[in-house]
């Protein structure tokens, strides 16, 4: 038992088992005759030897069970990896964290919660009601990626997958002038920056696919330090017969996604639209802990808005961040993030982009975490298109 135990540590693990696996058998120790036994039937490595079992080891090598198991538990412990504290881990989850970097919102208290802001290599995701702001917020991400490194901007190109035709370029310039006025006011730099911006509009998710297949070499060979996908429930309810979003369509631009952040570091950052949830529907989350008994009571739930898309693509986003309206005011919410609790920040929106009223978050328990409120909002203000 303490050979399969030891067997499964080295082969089960990907990041670093390959390394452990491929340890030759000759340089682990064993005595010189079954190490010669080894080598004769061409089993190089430890996991040439860890992927057969003992009985077919005894048969191929043509040695008795004692033999075999004390080899086998030999090459266990040479090649899995040496045990690991609690502390080593998250200092190496901290280092991981340095090296992959963050695109900083600007919103002091988002930052903060956010341990610097958008996160690299991850998906991060945006939902809310039309009109709340999230193109605006993706609008504002796009200027400060593409900001010179000296102003604490990126200074790189930005890919933005515009689905519902919400870009504005006019808009884009206006937040960066109001913001980063130092900088707009640089002969040619508006024009210069806004050419780092590439827009795509796919009509189809067909269409998405190969624009993301066209985009993949740039964004693997670090031309691009922002992916904006403006929405992904757009495309998916395109391709559905009556409108309504599905996460079928999506497996596997999800696996696609998550696949290129990981291995490009770059942010990626998707909006999600909002739907009425059926009267059936628990839209019960890992993230969102417990749900009132009380699920008839209108001013409790609202209009039962939850996040388009379903439960496979909630768990595929790293970072959720939920824009909605109370009594008119409007709120960013951390719904999901590895690095913080639920907390709700206050926000509006000018001609500069969305700023926070109040760095301060307030925490957030129980299933007020996920959900989607939409009262008294009222249409976004109408800035320059």
């Amino acid at each position: 038992m303490f050979s399969i135990h030891l067997r499964c540590r080295v082969l089960a693990g990907k990041e670093g088992g390959d390394a452990m696996a491929n340890k030759l058998v000759r340089e682990m120790g064993l005595p010189e005759p079954i190490a010669a036994i080894f080598a004769a039937r061409n089993i190089i490595t430890a996991k040439d030897a860890l992927s057969l079992t003992e009985f077919e080891l005894m048969e191929l090598l043509d040695v008795g069970l004692k033999e075999v198991s004390s080899a086998i538990d030999h090459i266990s412990k040479m090649a899995s990896p040496p045990p690991q504290t609690g502390l080593s881990l998250m200092e190496q989850h901290i280092h991981h964290e340095q090296l992959g970097g963050h695109l900083p919102t600007r919103l002091k208290g988002l930052d903060e919660a956010l341990c610097g802001g958008i996160p690299f290599g991850v998906l991060t995701e945006l939902v809310g009601p039309a009109g709340i702001g999230k193109t605006q917020f993706c609008l504002k991400l796009s200027v400060l990626a593409s900001l010179p490194s000296s102003f604490g901007g990126l200074d790189g190109q930005v890919v933005y997958i515009d689905v519902e035709f919400k870009f504005s370029s006019k808009r884009l310039i206006e937040i960066g002038a109001k913001s980063f006025p130092q900088v707009f006011s640089m002969k040619g730099m508006a024009q210069e920056m806004a050419g780092r911006i590439l827009v795509l509009r796919p009509h189809s998710l067909s269409e998405f696919t190969e624009s993301l297949q066209q985009i993949k070499v740039s964004l693997l060979t670090q031309q691009v330090k922002l992916l904006v996908i403006d929405s992904m429930a757009a495309l998916a309810s395109g391709e559905s017969e009556q409108g309504v979003p599905t996460q079928n369509s999506l497996g596997w631009h999800i696996s696609f996604l998550k696949s290129v952040a990981e291995f490009s570091r770059v942010p990626i950052v998707v909006t999600n639209q909002v739907r009425s949830q059926s009267s059936d529907e628990t839209c019960l989350y890992t993230f969102q802990g417990g749900r009132s008994k009380d699920t008839n009571d209108a001013s409790r739930y609202d209009s039962h808005l939850v996040a388009a898309l379903g439960i496979h693509w909630a768990h595929s986003v790293t970072i959720r961040l939920i824009l909605e309206s109370k009594s008119g005011s409007r709120f960013i919410k951390v719904a999901k993030s590895p690095m913080s609790p639920p907390l709700v920040f206050p926000f509006h929106i000018s001609s500069s982009g969305i700023s926070l009223l109040d760095d301060h978050g307030v925490e957030l328990v129980g299933p007020d975490i996920s959900r989607i409120h939409n009262q008294g909002h009222s249409e976004i203000i109408n800035f320059c298109r």
